[in-house]
């Protein structure tokens, strides 16, 4: 099923490069929101409901998705072991998405930094600066940071291609000599702009006002939809420090802590855990969750951070079409995707699940609220691999087969699991 959706964005890669010439780029610009044939569909306008106006939506300016679909490349030939798809497919996708950001990145001189500008992150409260007359931000955190793991997975890719695969790729791709060197130099390069030692959402986030969320609450109750709240009092979320879902905090819902922090390292920031436990909680402190993907990524982000507020934000992802959260969207249809990742939540997120070198790695968060949980996965052809976490205690199944035995990582050991065996483990509180 992954390698479907894959192939689905394959065959609209051609449209991306399309999309990114229409707007003088080289390289893949995948839509915010796709039609069937590829083609940008995201909508214009967008009607507030509480003040009657329809609005301008810049939403489309979102092109981080396209280092969501190489992430997803990325993450399916790490589990499934697909090299095949890898060195074909996906390597082509890859390169042209890193190309898009390559051509997008200019440099600024004053800052010895490449910069992104005129984007929008994934918080999409925030669309434009106070009293811009155009669309768009500078240096999204998330947006450089994913930019610069493109770039990296992908010369990555390129340095491990079979040579009569490399050829071709660069051939059909018409890679130039140089460019590789340009992406090398942009991954070290890329603009993170922090504030009051926290990492900034973007280029001036800290320079916004602070809003009253109290004073907000008392005189609205529910303020999940602050940006309709604010556009109908006549002001713009655009002003404040407030944001509908995790944008920064994206980057801890992707990564695990060690692998962010080589990303930050390889931009030329120490990011301990003291700086992303205060960048957590500052964007908590000022988001409305006015997504329902927001209770989501937040639960995972402090099963890893804050463990006693974990589970409030998981029971919230799971309550959002029962009990119709967003107020009136139940009734248009179901979410989807905070469905599902309800799901990911408890089989990768409790579990500090990731495939990476070539080995499962595990870090599980044991919740009081919790005790017991099990599900099965399939990893690099084996199938029905059973987990099961029960009071510090992991159980791993895996099931008879002639493939070769599955690497397991954690915190504090490595083991090897052959087929046929199970392995009981203690894992730390």
């Amino acid at each position: 099923m992954s390698r479907a959706l894959l192939h689905y964005r394959h065959r609209r890669l051609d449209r991306a490069r399309v999309a990114a010439r229409a707007i003088g780029r080289r390289g893949a610009l995948y839509p915010w929101q796709s039609g069937s044939d590829g083609r940008e569909e995201t909508q214009q306008l967008h009607l507030n409901p509480r003040s009657g106006r329809w609005l301008p939506d810049h939403t489309h300016l979102q092109h981080h998705v396209g280092s969501a679909i190489a992430y997803n490349v990325w993450q399916y030939c790490e589990a499934g072991g697909d090299a095949e798809f890898l060195h074909t497919k996906g390597a082509e996708m890859l390169l042209q998405i890193a190309r898009f950001w390559a051509d997008s990145a200019t440099w600024d001189e004053s800052l010895g930094r490449h910069r992104i500008r005129g984007v929008i992150g994934p918080d999409e409260y925030h669309e434009a600066y106070p009293g811009a007359e155009r669309p768009g931000l500078d240096d999204n955190a998330y947006t450089n940071v994913m930019a610069a793991w493109v770039l990296t997975r992908t010369l990555e890719v390129l340095r491990t291609l079979p040579e009569p695969r490399r050829r071709e790729l660069v051939e059909r791709t018409a890679l130039e000599d140089g460019e590789q060197d340009h992406w090398e130099d942009l991954s070290r390069t890329l603009h993170v702009p922090f504030h009051d030692g926290i990492i900034s959402q973007f280029e001036g986030y800290g320079d916004l006002t602070e809003l009253d969320w109290d004073a907000y609450v008392e005189r609205y109750g529910d303020i999940r939809r602050l940006d309709r709240i604010l556009e109908a009092e006549g002001d713009s979320v655009n002003h404040y420090k407030a944001s509908k879902q995790a944008d920064v905090l994206m980057l801890g819902y992707l990564f695990s802590p060690a692998e962010l922090q080589d990303l930050f390292q390889r931009l030329g920031h120490r990011l301990d855990e003291d700086t992303w436990r205060r960048t957590v909680d500052y964007y908590l402190a000022r988001t409305s969750h006015g997504s329902t993907l927001s209770g989501l990524v937040h639960g995972w982000v402090l099963a890893r951070c804050r463990r006693a507020e974990a589970w409030k934000f998981c029971q919230e992802a799971l309550r959002g079409d029962i009990a119709d959260l967003q107020g009136g969207t139940t009734g248009e249809g179901i979410h989807l995707g905070a469905m599902a990742g309800t799901l990911d939540l408890v089989q990768r997120g409790l579990t500090g699940l990731e495939t990476r070198a070539g080995a499962l790695w595990l870090d599980p968060v044991p919740l009081p609220e919790l005790s017991s949980y099990g599900f099965s996965i399939a990893y690099q052809g084996h199938w029905g691999i059973r987990l099961r976490l029960t009071s510090g205690r992991l159980e791993i199944a895996v099931p008879p087969s002639d493939l070769p035995p599955i690497d397991v990582e954690l915190p504090d050991r490595s083991v090897g699991v052959e087929p046929g065996e199970t392995a009981t483990l203690v894992v730390p509180d």
